[in-house]
């Protein structure tokens, strides 16, 4: 399973006003979905995401794409460390406490799927985590991205351990190398 793809019941339980928009950044389009309570998703491009987009009407001008816009642009040049966009999160209860806590892992730091279920007074809930870690819809503002494997070493990511190396990089977790 990967992250930040269109999860069949996220799309189940978006408000019937949802719309969304392709942003450009340096990882490919990235789709964002909004409706006035918030930001619902922000995937990578996929299959899913296509499908999901051709049920839903597309906008050019949402204020809150326009701040979700302003503001990954702001975090890929590097002026943006903690995204301040109003986000309304579809999931179970579990999972939105497991992403609530994402939130809190600092811009160039990183947790194990250990320290969430620890966060979480549960400590025999690593692999529970990283499956809700796994269905999180909103990529990079919530940052799944900062959470490794207890050794340490990168785990799974939507479109690829690449788009994870590349933004643990722009953070500075991991320091850039000459061949790749």
């Amino acid at each position: 399973m990967e992250v930040a793809v269109l999860d069949l019941q996220i799309l189940k339980q978006l408000p019937r006003e949802t719309v969304w928009e392709d942003v450009a950044s340096p990882l490919g389009p990235l789709t964002v979905l909004v409706s006035d309570n918030g930001v619902h998703a922000i995937a990578f491009e996929s299959d899913q995401t296509e499908q999901a987009k051709t049920n839903l009407p597309r906008t050019e001008d949402h204020p809150i794409i326009n701040a979700a816009t302003e503001q990954l642009a702001m975090y890929f040049n590097g002026t943006l460390k903690v995204f301040d966009l109003s986000l309304d999160l579809l999931g179970t209860d579990f999972q939105k406490r497991v992403w609530e806590l994402l939130l809190e892992i600092p811009f160039g730091e990183t947790r194990t799927y250990g320290d969430i279920a620890c966060a979480l007074d549960n400590t025999g809930a690593s692999q529970a985590v990283g499956a809700a870690n796994g269905k999180n819809p909103v990529a990079i503002v919530v940052p799944c991205h900062r959470v490794i494997g207890a050794s340490g070493h990168l785990t799974g990511y939507a479109g690829g351990m690449d788009k994870k190396r590349f933004l643990l990089t722009h953070e500075g977790v991991i320091q850039p190398t000459l061949f790749g």
